[in-house]
């Protein structure tokens, strides 16, 4: 690619692209190669200017580099990015602004006053009969007070009056349109699929596949704990299936051979063998989009509450206007009054005060499915955290593999990643990851996998029972047995790892060492939550009592629990909302989904298990647990901001009715400041609350 540099700072620098224009699809694709670049903080590229603005770390020289290789043809980029990147939105909405203001302008000033008034008295009409309607369906809403207000005035001969109001009702309801848009599109993505690998079966046989290359008609593998990558029907297998994501439902689905299932819905329990009928990403993202418009998730109860007062308030506001008509016998004070409504401006601001939220909370890698939970999150006093892969490093390692009968230590994590590789579990993953680093190869050897959520695996090999996983399942669940011979070995396992135990027909065969080490912020994380106002910080834990009180008194919770199953971890929490506390849970692995869903917010981490990410109410950047102080931040931050527009809205237009009343200013200042407020409030609630 050749380009120019514009300007250049340390750590930043502008390129112009030597092409004759940039078309949308073009800058989506640059945009999603400069996002993936290792040095690459930031990016932004303008399809208008052909330019990109990049942030990165270190020397520039990689970047550059990386810039002349670049060819739009052979970046490989998801057709849902491309169709869905929100970038032709943006440009549709601007255009239409620029629109409406140029054309308001050009009326005024080239088109003469009878076509301009028989313009103004064809859009008054479409008002009116809007407010007709709304009365119609027995119904006292903002459409009644516009149409009166706009209908009055051109009564009244104030043609000009008329045509303002209307001008910035339409501003208004572009730019409520627009951010809406934006804001339900940018978080439909962050929700969107990013399934990169599957189980494809061929010849009754499981490989995985890139999902990339797989078509209609394929057979694909679903295990225990995993999202359904593609719509399909079951050819084989039985499993309970999480549909809230899309329906709703509270509670999973069962299906079976010949049943329906649907992309981004995931396996609770059991696995299902599907035929694809459906490879395309975008139904999967329309079905979310349209799930957020007709959810009640997106409303916090503040927001709710300001629409159901604004409508509350239109019978009132009518009432204002008679009784001054009454008492003044003044059209013009009485229209002082209707000119000035509450409703407008609340069901402007606030809907776009939590969607705008939304949207910037994604640009720190959160992804928020509603308002209500924003709202919780703000509120909240007791955080409960799950410890691996939450508290402690999001990718453990295998130390060491210790055997405990003849075979190697390598042949045991052969063994041992076979088995694991089809859960989703940070310590699986660490498995896996230590054979392949060792060049293991792990072909299918086993019979069917069982998976026992919090416990372990269980399967044959060569007709022999094996089980892996916790202390608690295999030695007293399975009632497995070590060796007199191999019992001093097994007392001196090194006491600063995770442990994780194979044993091979009833006899301990080997144990695999895991490094856990805690994240180097959690401590921090932890003071600066009771700094932002938690009352209780707890840590629950299935490790053992001498690891979580060792973990507990190094990051300073309040309070810990050990040796816990899934079902005590809600149930705690269920204790807590009980007397009365808004509470968090944060984790990351399937047996973490009941404490989840049972929290009034449930918080996943972002590579955790995909049941607890669909589960989740919110979803945070794995790099780091700073994510939750920004999105405490984030959300007391955004009540405080929609508290203070309610005393703008509240403050400015009762002060413009009393200057109105009291004949200080006319009906048509009136409007125009109104609305001049009403759209400021708005576009001021569009900005980032962080700075």
């Amino acid at each position: 690619m050749k380009f120019i540099i514009k300007h250049e700072i340390r750590g930043r620098i502008r390129i112009h692209l030597i092409q004759d224009r940039m078309s949308y699809k073009e800058a989506d694709i640059l945009q999603y190669y400069l996002e993936r670049l290792e040095e690459v903080t930031h990016a932004k590229v303008y399809e208008k200017t052909a330019d990109a603005a990049i942030r990165f770390t270190g020397d520039r020289t990689a970047v550059i580099r990386a810039l002349k290789a670049f060819h739009y043809s052979e970046v490989d980029v998801p057709a849902a990015v491309i169709e869905h990147s929100g970038r032709e939105l943006n440009a549709v909405y601007k255009e239409k602004l620029i629109n409406k203001v140029v054309l308001r302008l050009a009326r005024r000033w080239i088109v003469p006053y009878p076509v301009r008034a028989v313009y103004i008295l064809c859009r008054a009409l479409r008002y009116a009969y809007k407010g007709i309607q709304c009365l119609a369906a027995g119904k006292l809403e903002v459409p009644v007070l516009d149409a009166i207000a706009i209908s009055v005035s051109v009564l009244r001969g104030n043609l000009q009056t008329a045509g303002s109001v209307m001008f910035l009702l339409g501003v208004g309801e572009i730019l409520e349109e627009w951010t809406h848009k934006k804001s339900v599109g940018d978080l439909a993505r962050c929700m969107s699929l990013n399934v990169n690998k599957v189980w494809k079966v061929e010849g009754g046989q499981q490989s995985l596949t890139a999902s990339s290359e797989v078509k209609a008609g394929d057979l694909v593998r679903v295990h225990m704990g995993n999202i359904i990558p593609f719509d399909g029907v079951v050819t084989e297998g039985e499993a309970m299936v999480n549909q809230a994501s899309l329906t709703g439902e509270p509670l999973p689905v069962k299906k079976e051979e010949d049943g329906y299932v649907y992309a981004g819905t995931v396996v609770e329990e059991g696995e299902l063998t599907i035929q694809v009928k459906e490879v395309s990403g975008s139904t999967r993202f329309e079905k979310i989009v349209t799930m957020i418009e007709e959810s009640e998730k997106l409303k916090s109860s503040l927001e709710s509450k300001a629409e159901h007062l604004a409508d509350r308030l239109v019978p009132y506001t009518l009432l204002g206007t008679g009784l001054v008509w009454l008492l003044t016998r003044n059209t013009t004070k009485a229209l002082a009054v209707l000119m000035v409504d509450f409703s407008c401006a609340l069901k402007l601001a606030m809907p776009i005060s939590v969607l705008s939220a939304i949207r910037e909370a994604s640009m720190y890698h959160i992804t928020v499915k509603g308002g209500k939970y924003l709202e919780a999150v703000a509120d909240a006093k007791t955080i409960v955290f799950d410890k691996t892969g939450t508290l402690t490093k999001a990718r453990p390692t295998v130390k060491e593999v210790i055997p405990f009968g003849e075979k190697s230590a390598d042949e045991m994590l052969r063994i041992a990643a076979c088995l694991e590789e089809h859960f989703p579990h940070s310590m699986a993953k660490a498995v896996v990851k230590a054979a392949k680093d060792k060049n293991l190869e792990h072909e299918e050897m086993h019979s069917k996998v069982e998976y026992i959520v919090a416990h372990g695996i269980s399967s044959r090999l060569d007709g022999k029972k094996v089980v892996i996983g916790s202390y608690h399942f295999v030695f007293e669940d399975e009632n497995c047995a070590i060796d007199e011979e191999h019992r001093e070995r097994f007392d001196n396992l090194p006491e600063e790892c995770s442990h994780l135990y194979l044993a091979v027909e009833n006899r301990l065969q080997a144990v695999i060492c895991i490094e856990d080490p805690l994240r180097e912020e959690a401590a921090e994380v932890i003071r600066g939550l009771k700094d932002m106002g938690f009352e209780k910080v707890v840590m629950m834990t299935g490790d053992s009592e001498r690891t979580a009180a060792a973990v507990a008194s190094r990051i300073g919770v309040d309070e810990y629990d050990s040796e816990v199953l899934p079902e005590d971890k809600a149930r705690f929490i269920e204790k807590e909302k009980a007397e009365g506390r808004t509470v968090i849970m944060i984790g990351d692995g399937i047996n973490d989904s009941p404490a989840l869903s049972a929290a009034d917010v449930g918080i996943a981490i972002s590579d955790g298990a995909e049941i607890a990410r669909e589960i989740a109410d919110i979803t945070i950047a794995a790099d780091d647990l700073y994510g939750i102080l920004t999105l405490r931040d984030l959300s007391q931050r955004l009540m405080e901001r929609i508290r203070g527009n309610y005393r703008k809205i509240v403050g400015i237009n009762t002060s413009l009715i009393a200057l109105g009343v009291s004949g200080v200013i006319q009906p048509t200042t009136s409007a125009f400041l109104h609305n001049m407020s009403t759209l400021a409030i708005g576009v001021k609630s569009m900005e980032h609350l962080l700075k």
